[in-house]
């Protein structure tokens, strides 16, 4: 880039905003009262969190300076972490828990656990001794997962043997959630990207269809009801989304399905 367009760029360093070193008397000033807000893969019960490698030792993503900001989070007074992830998540095995007991491969460590939010709500974890971070990590998982994850804490020594999930949390289901946000939803409050995207309309359509082809692929007897259903429907997806996949002259049998599978989730 010749210096003179170089110049006109004067962007500030990552490094000056994830963490206090230099200037630490001016940063911490202007960081009163902070809350850093990131997303994570798996956390497990002791609260810990893996956000970019998997047991296996693959790498799905840079750490992106987020323990810099967890780390400042708990370097500063009055600053608070808030950690979010889905409940559950879709992998060839099948449904799983994203709250576990252990795993393998970890970004942030348990010592510096705050507050966790799933969709099923928020457990406040700072300061609290490892039975009380497993019992509020429990009551924000999926519902399906609970006796599984309480049976395992009990085997460690982290709850009573007499542990009960409270009533009130042994609802935390898909369908029971989407119950609660429908009057919501039906009133056009819960927009797909609240922010703004990129996307456009057609986009998103296409999205949505193949995201639903993508988890019935991990689970065949859906997947078996899936194709039947659009092959019996016989729908035609319009030709500018057949060509955007390049499926517009399918002549496989993989890609005419794909093709139907597709048409009959839009």
């Amino acid at each position: 880039m010749p210096p003179q367009e170089l110049a006109k760029i004067d962007m500030t360093r990552i490094d000056f905003i994830n963490q206090l070193y230099g200037n630490d008397v001016l940063k911490r000033a202007q960081r009163r009262k902070a809350r850093f807000i990131n997303t994570t893969m798996i956390v497990t019960l002791l609260g810990a969190a893996a956000s970019d490698t998997l047991e296996s030792g693959q790498v799905v993503s840079g750490v992106g300076g987020q323990y810099n900001f967890v780390a400042m989070s708990h370097a500063l007074p009055d600053a608070r972490l808030l950690m979010m992830l889905r409940a559950t998540h879709d992998n060839k095995d099948g449904l799983k828990s994203s709250i576990v007991w252990s795993y393998g491969s970890v970004t942030i460590p348990r010592h510096l656990r705050d507050v966790i939010i799933t969709e099923y709500g928020v457990a406040d974890l700072r300061g609290q001794p490892d039975g009380e971070v497993v019992k509020r990590l429990i009551q924000i998982a999926d519902s399906r997962f609970q006796p599984e994850l309480v049976k395992q804490a009990k085997a460690h020594g982290k709850l009573e043997a007499g542990y009960e999930v409270p009533e009130r949390y042994r609802n935390n289901l898909p369908e029971a959630l989407a119950d609660k946000l429908r009057p919501w939803a039906e009133a056009g409050l819960l927009p797909d990207f609240p922010f703004g995207t990129d996307l456009t309309e057609d986009e998103i359509h296409m999205v949505k269809a193949m995201k639903k082809i993508k988890h019935a692929s991990h689970h065949p007897a859906e997947l078996l009801t899936m194709a039947v259903k659009s092959l019996w429907q016989n729908k035609e997806a319009p030709a500018a989304y057949l060509e955007r996949l390049g499926l517009a002259d399918a002549h496989s049998f993989k890609d005419l399905l794909i093709r139907r599978l597709f048409a009959g989730n839009l």
